[in-house]
Formats: structure tokens, sequence, C-alpha cells
């Protein structure tokens, strides 16, 4: 069987490609709007100013401004935004909207804290299953996900038209399963496999998670702040 990084196209898919060009820093800021618009909701605003959003977000007005205009505005001059509108329009730009399907491989510690979570039909994701290579795992059920064999992922996710697949998988068993997702037609990889997985497919996208690296971030931080105040002399 032909390899997948011998397909033709790139993983590494400018976001937003072929509808607009959006840089990719503008489209890593639309979960933060999302977010600040469902609190907003959730207190019963009914509009904003760029003003008002630009202090709660941490960015310019101007910064809000330029990035919306990226997909249209939104806003009304001397009214501001409807919060309900563009939480509805960026929810519709990040897919949440679209009722995508999702599969998680890999029912150990993690998987089994991804399927715990209501992160994802919290964000219009549908979770199907969980597929382990464990035969104590295979047949019993995790937070109400069924668990099946690895040896059927490949049909499932032809079958039920899975969109994306969650690898929580050793790293040296990632490649395996992420080929044999791509080729049942998956869109997405979302890879916790601590591994930087590189798909060279044509419509493939994938998102690699470090999650040891964001620590490491937090922990370069205190120890700079440390160091600013004096605590390491």
């Amino acid at each position: 069987m032909e390899s997948i990084d011998k397909l033709p196209g790139t993983y590494e898919k400018r976001i937003g490609e072929g509808k607009a060009n959006v840089p990719t820093a503008v489209i890593k800021r639309l979960p933060r709007y999302h977010r600040c618009l469902t609190d907003l909701i959730r207190d019963g605003r009914m509009r904003i100013s760029s003003k008002e959003l630009s202090e709660i977000m941490e960015v310019t007005a101007s910064q809000i401004r330029q990035d919306l205009n990226c997909f249209g505005g939104f806003g009304q001059q001397g009214y501001g935004y409807n919060v309900k509108y563009l939480h509805a329009k960026i929810s519709e730009l990040l897919g949440v909207t679209d009722g995508y399907r999702a599969v998680i491989v890999g029912a150990g510690n993690l998987g089994r804290a991804l399927a715990a979570t209501h992160m994802f039909e919290r964000r219009g994701v549908h979770r199907l299953a969980l597929f382990d290579n464990n035969p104590e795992l295979v047949g019993t059920e995790v937070y109400g996900l069924p668990v099946y064999s690895t040896a059927a992922l490949g049909d499932f996710v032809r079958e039920n038209s899975v969109d994306i697949g969650v690898l929580t998988v050793p790293k040296e068993a990632a490649y395996e399963v992420a080929e044999v997702m791509v080729r049942a037609g998956v869109k997405g990889l979302w890879n916790f496999a601590n591994m930087e997985l590189k798909i060279d497919a044509p419509g493939v996208i994938v998102e690699n998670v470090h999650m040891g690296d964001s620590l490491m971030t937090l922990c370069y931080a205190i120890k700079n702040s440390d160091e600013g105040d004096g605590k390491n002399e």
C-alpha cells in the first residue's frame, strides 16, 4: 500500500486558503472571541463596542476591527457589535455549526479524560467512539462512549463519515493510526502523541498538541519573573 507521505498535497495548508487570505494569527484569536462572546451572552449583554471588547480581550480596538474585517466586519458605526449575531458568525467561521464527527484513538488515561469532557459537544463536535488494542477494554464503554478494536477503525471512520481523529496513542503508533484514518476519509487529526505528526495528504489538516511545551513555557515565565524579582540572587 502506498504510504500517505507520498501522496500529493500538504497538510500545512494555510488556514482560510481558498476563501480569503486570512493570517493564521487572526484565526488563532477567533476561539478567544468565541469564549468572550459566550460569557457576554451568559451575562445578558446585547451589544458591545470594540473598545469594551478590547479591554476584555486585552488587544487594541484597532486590532479587533482589523481581525473582524477579514470576514466582513459584522459591526455598525455608532452601535458596535450585536453580541449574539457576532457569536453566531464566529461560531459559523469556526465550524461549530457544521456538526463535525470525531473518534478518539487510545483509551488510556488521556483518551479517557477526553472522553469525560464536554468540551467537544460545546464546540459542535460529536464524539462517536473510542478505539484501543487492549482486549480488556474492547466492548466496554467509557463515559457513555463505546470502545472498539483499532482493527475496526478504518471501516468505522468510512461508514460513519468521521471528520476528526483524535490521537492519544504512543508516538510509535501515531503514523500507522493516522494513515488508516486518512485513507478512510478523515479531514483533520488532533494529535496528542507527543511527536510532530506530518501528513502529506490533500485536504488533511494536522493540529499537533504538545502539553509539555506549554508547561515549559510557563516554567520559563516563572523563572524569569523570579530573576526579575531578585529571588534567584
